[in-house]
């Protein structure tokens, strides 16, 4: 029988006591117990991209991701890249290129560039490509995404493009 069982998760900077079934997505924790907006719940299988948080400092698809195996990494969303009021050099790379048309895959691609910055392996164009390669975007935004990463990874954008 599965029961509930308190739980401490770090997020955003704070923690937070939860009782919660051990097996719960940590989408569903962030989402529904925290009220956190930022991921989204996209294919529920890990494979769009739209519910990607880190935890550490790495990209982590959170609908796919037990609560119990955080452990006591912290966790930051979206609405926890912003820091006293700043844009985070990613968000203000995406807002800058207007790289959203709907926006629901937004989330995933500035915390997986987020955490491609975190482990510094994007040191050209091709690398901003290879770092978003499963994150989807279903409204064709992908020229601007890629312009938002190569800006906010400070690599020149490839004329291929």
């Amino acid at each position: 029988m599965n029961v509930a069982q308190p739980l401490e998760l770090l997020v955003n900077g704070q923690l937070h006591t939860l009782a919660v079934l051990p097996t719960t997505s940590l989408l569903h924790v962030l989402r529904n117990d925290l009220r956190l907006n930022g991921p989204k719940y996209g294919c529920g299988l890990g494979e769009c991209g739209a519910c990607t948080v880190l935890i550490g400092d790495r990209a982590a698809r959170a609908c796919c991701t037990p609560v119990s195996q955080v452990g006591v990494l912290p966790v930051t969303t979206l609405e926890g890249l912003e820091q006293d009021g700043v844009l985070d050099e990613v968000q203000r790379a995406f807002v800058q290129e207007q790289a959203a048309q709907c926006g629901y895959c937004l989330n995933g691609m500035i915390m997986t560039i987020r955490a491609a910055l975190n482990q510094g392996c994007v040191k050209s164009f091709e690398d901003a490509k290879q770092a978003l390669r499963f994150n989807l975007c279903r409204c064709g935004t992908h020229v601007e995404i890629l312009r938002a990463a190569c800006l906010a990874c400070g690599v020149m954008l490839d004329d291929a493009s």
